[in-house]
């Protein structure tokens, strides 16, 4: 009864020092991407349910972290937590986080594509 409890003991103590000595690993971006001679990164993405052209997306631009903004796909600009519109032209994140946008119509044209003709007479 008394060696189980022990070993139960050791190895608890065992993952407990572990866990203590393990070097902290820094957690890294999940996508980053260079535009130019900067450096874009989603740290984290999320589609919105109700209108699939838009994300909810926080990025970092040369390390520099926003929080968490809207990006419009279809119109093409984001909306910053203030409320303020910002045209893709001028931001360098917006190309990155919509390169996963496809339009409807181009998605719906993947789904059934047009019927090819052929070339024999018939």
């Amino acid at each position: 009864m008394i060696r189980p409890v022990t070993q139960a003991v050791a190895a608890l103590l065992i993952l407990l020092l572990w866990g203590i000595m393990a070097p902290e690993v820094e957690a890294k971006p999940q996508l980053c991407q260079s535009v130019g001679d900067h450096e874009v990164c989603i740290l984290k993405m999320k589609r919105s349910a109700k209108h699939y052209w838009e994300y909810w997306a926080a990025v970092s631009v040369d390390g520099e972290v926003r929080p968490r903004e809207v990006y419009n796909c279809r119109d093409r600009n984001r909306v910053d937590r203030y409320g303020i519109l910002i045209p893709f032209s001028r931001d360098l994140a917006g190309d990155v986080v919509c390169r996963l946008y496809v339009p409807r119509q181009t998605y719906l044209d993947r789904l059934n594509p047009p019927p090819q003709l052929s070339s024999q007479d018939g």
